[in-house]
C-alpha cells in the first residue's frame, strides 16, 4: 500500500513562491501518472498538473501553466511542485495523488492513492 505525505504548504503573498514536496512510501507509485490536485471551500478538486512515469510527459491546467512546475527525484521517492508567481485564487488545499486506472488520463479524480494534503493560502 502506497502511503503519501505533502508537506512545503503555506502562506504566502500574491507574487511569491511555494515548493510542494509529495513523499511516497510503501511501494512503487511510478506505474503511470503522480499528479497535484487542488480543492477550495465549495468548489470541487481540480487538476493542477501531473507528470507521466512511463515517458517524463508533464500536463498543466491552463491556470497554471508557466507558473507552476512539476517535477520528481526518483532517488527520494518524491514529487515536488513549484508555485511561481502566486495570486490569491491559488489559495487551497493542495492534494497529491499517484497511479491511475488505465483507461483514465491524468486529470482523472481516479486516483488509486492520495495524500492527505497541505494548505496554501496566497493574500493579496
Amino acid at each position: 500500500q502506497v502511503h503519501l505525505v505533502e508537506s512545503g504548504g503555506g502562506s504566502v503573498q500574491a507574487g511569491g513562491s511555494l515548493r510542494l514536496s509529495c513523499a511516497a512510501s510503501g511501494g512503487t507509485f511510478r506505474r503511470n501518472f503522480a499528479a497535484w490536485f487542488r480543492q477550495s471551500p465549495g468548489k470541487q478538486r481540480e487538476a493542477v498538473t501531473a507528470i507521466d512515469f512511463r515517458g517524463g510527459g508533464r500536463h498543466y491546467a491552463d491556470s497554471v501553466k508557466g507558473r507552476f512546475t512539476i517535477s520528481q527525484d526518483a532517488a527520494k521517492n518524491t514529487v515536488y511542485l513549484q508555485m511561481n508567481s502566486l495570486k490569491p485564487e491559488d489559495t487551497a488545499m493542495y492534494y497529491c495523488a499517484a497511479e491511475v486506472p488505465y483507461y483514465a488520463s491524468w486529470s482523472t479524480t481516479e486516483y488509486n492513492y492520495w495524500g492527505q494534503g497541505t494548505q496554501v493560502t496566497v493574500s493579496s
